[in-house]
């Protein structure tokens, strides 16, 4: 079986032979950590972020949407903490002179023993078989109980060292635990020191008059600062939520793993505005809720889990992350957070205006608390295609890859093909697009045989391949294949759109959340 590793490594290439993603200017060799959505790639993008939108604004009545400028006045970085506390720990490696995030080697540190000690398992279920318990083994076996104990000690030092911001002790760890560059395999480390994540640039028309601005690094401070516009122009009652999806702009220095840490990336995040007090109950509500919108896609509901933070950021009293099951691990892909009034009450006093919100039903005016839901398009695109893409032995030894898109987000619903270039069957083809067309992004293929044509459309996930052959004059009927169970059924060209339909309906995933 091939490794994770492996299998990453064709899915990267997979989407770049298939249209889904492109380096970006790679005609001049690329930009570090850049890329560029292709053909198949927007659209599955595109469907990501209304199947998140429309579960935000339509199932939710008291989330509008809004979409705030790139741009934003330099004070709001500073009353958000970013100008000051936005930083990363890096640590480089004097030999293979590479730069790492000194957080990063020390999880995949407490990482490589959690790998030990799930190897000790396997190895004893392998063993003892039906019989064996798990906990009971974890609770005394001894090479596992070491494993753990260790495990433990690095964390706590970790979790307090990153709590008390202590860069020495970062680097005390990653020596007493002889943490090795992977590339020069050395130990020659040079001391852990902060760097700003935030792209700068200047406006205005002369050096002299210029602004320096920053490329914002999230969404959510354009939410907050629009959080009385949108309250009193839309008579929003607390508590209620603001929605946005857009582009942010993080300088990461350990950029890697394709379009899981990128420069440029798409977020799609919600602040839910809550009275002081309430916050937990509508973070638990908001967790739930979050998780039912992966699950409904129906990757598998075992890829995904709940991690809590070892470090609350400076504003938050609770955070847990939404993680997802990569080729490289349970990496995140949403947070939620409750951000507190820390947020408005910081813009409150660097603007010097009024943003409290009078309450009427208790007769009161206060800064909310914060419930933030915050998801990365790129990533949950990832996890999306790695989950679905599949390589499979048929009978008779052939074989295919196939992209196991949930068929509501696939790029491309419907391919319609002709058997033959003749006997009016391309014309009897292009009918049954246009009529298609209004509702469902649809393909026309007439080039090679119809096992090419399908292998081509099975690899860039199209739910439905509809065949027009010699019988569809005669009784107006096609040939529709299931991409995944590769059926084939015949039915009547006036009852494709329904069932086209009834697949890739977002209805069917929303009512599920709902459930």
């Amino acid at each position: 079986m091939a490794s994770q590793e492996d299998v990453f490594k064709k899915l990267i290439a997979h989407c770049k032979e298939y249209g889904f993603v492109f380096p970006s200017s790679e005609i001049y060799d690329g930009l570090g950590a850049v890329y560029d959505y292709g053909q198949n790639g927007v659209e599955l993008k595109n469907n990501i972020k209304k199947y998140w939108w429309d579960s935000m604004v339509l199932l939710n009545e008291n989330v509008v949407g809004i979409d705030a400028a790139i741009f934003m006045h330099p004070t709001t970085w500073k009353a958000s903490g970013h100008v000051d506390a936005f930083n990363d720990p890096l640590i480089d490696n004097k030999d293979s002179k590479k730069r790492y995030r000194a957080d990063v080697l020390i999880e995949d540190l407490l990482a490589k023993y959690d790998d030990k000690m799930s190897k000790e398992v396997e190895k004893a279920a392998k063993r003892f078989g039906a019989s064996f318990d798990e906990a009971v083994f974890r609770s005394t076996n001894e090479r596992v109980l070491e494993n753990q104990a260790k495990r433990d000690e690095i964390h706590t030092r970790f979790v307090k060292a990153l709590n008390d911001s202590d860069l020495a002790e970062l680097k005390a760890i990653i020596e007493d635990y002889e943490v090795v560059c992977p590339i020069s395999g050395t130990r020659n480390w040079t001391d852990v020191r902060q760097f700003n994540l935030m792209f700068s640039t200047e406006m205005g028309s002369t050096a002299e008059g210029a602004m320096k601005i920053y490329l914002r690094p999230e969404t959510a401070q354009g939410i907050f600062v629009n959080f009385l516009n949108v309250q009193k122009t839309g008579r929003m009652k607390i508590p209620f939520g603001i929605a946005q999806i857009g582009k942010a702009f993080r300088n990461e220095i350990v950029a890697r793993q394709f379009i899981f840490r990128m420069r440029e990336f798409e977020q799609m995040e919600m602040q839910f505005f809550v009275r002081p007090g309430e916050e937990m109950k509508w973070f638990e509500h908001w967790k739930a809720f979050r998780l039912k919108w992966h699950k409904a896609l129906g990757l598998g509901d075992q890829k995904y889990r709940f991690h809590d933070h070892d470090k609350l950021a400076h504003y938050a009293n609770a955070a847990t992350d939404i993680e997802f099951e990569m080729p490289f691990g349970f990496k995140e892909v949403e947070g939620i957070h409750s951000r507190t009034d820390f947020d408005l009450s910081s813009h409150e006093k660097f603007s010097g205006k009024n943003i409290k919100y009078f309450d009427p039903e208790i007769n009161q005016s206060y800064v909310p608390y914060v419930i933030e839901t915050s998801i990365g398009v790129d990533r949950t695109f990832l996890s999306i295609m790695a989950a679905s893409y599949k390589e499979e032995t048929l009978e008779g030894g052939d074989s295919r890859v196939v992209l196991t898109l949930p068929p509501v987000l696939a790029p491309v619903k419907a391919c319609v093909m002709p058997l033959v270039k003749k006997d009016g069957l391309p014309e009897i083809a292009r009918e049954i697009i246009n009529d298609l067309k209004f509702d469902f992004k649809c393909a026309y293929d007439e080039k090679d045989s119809i096992g090419k044509r399908y292998r081509r459309q099975d690899a860039v996930g199209t739910p439905f391949c509809i065949t027009v052959d010699h019988q569809t004059p005669e009784d107006k009927s096609v040939t529709i294949r299931h991409r995944d169970s590769m059926l084939q059924e015949r039915v009547a060209i006036a009852d494709l759109h329904k069932i086209i339909g009834d697949a890739v309906n977002m209805k069917n995933l929303f009512k599920k959340i709902l459930a």
